[in-house]
């Protein structure tokens, strides 16, 4: 009986090793990105921005200016990793001042 057990105990133990070892991780949200090029410097409100992409992931300051990040992130402890983001600075009247835009998918 107790080497039926140590027999299981060590599946068990594979079994979770190989589920591990498959994993990734994500973290952020998905967003659209076709309406990207539709960002206007100068122009493009933080209405506009919240209808084209939602709600930020994350909110912040940088330089003075108030950003919005879209972001998605997938890792995996093998193969390639997967990552897109957005990240757009307002100026003080809640207009677009400077976006920009990053991905590991070359066909966007």
């Amino acid at each position: 009986m107790a080497r039926c057990a140590a027999v299981s105990c060590r599946a068990l133990v594979l079994l979770a090793l190989a589920a591990l070892l498959s994993s990734c991780a994500s973290v952020g949200r998905d967003f659209p990105v076709s309406p990207v090029s539709q960002i206007q410097i100068g122009k493009t409100t933080q209405a506009e921005i919240r209808s084209m992409f939602g709600a930020p992931w994350r909110t912040g300051v940088e330089d003075g200016q108030r950003t919005w990040t879209y972001g998605k992130y997938k890792y995996r402890l093998f193969g390639e990793r997967s990552t897109t983001d957005l990240v757009v600075r307002f100026d003080r009247n809640n207009v677009v001042a400077s976006y920009s835009f990053s991905t590991t998918d070359h066909e966007e």
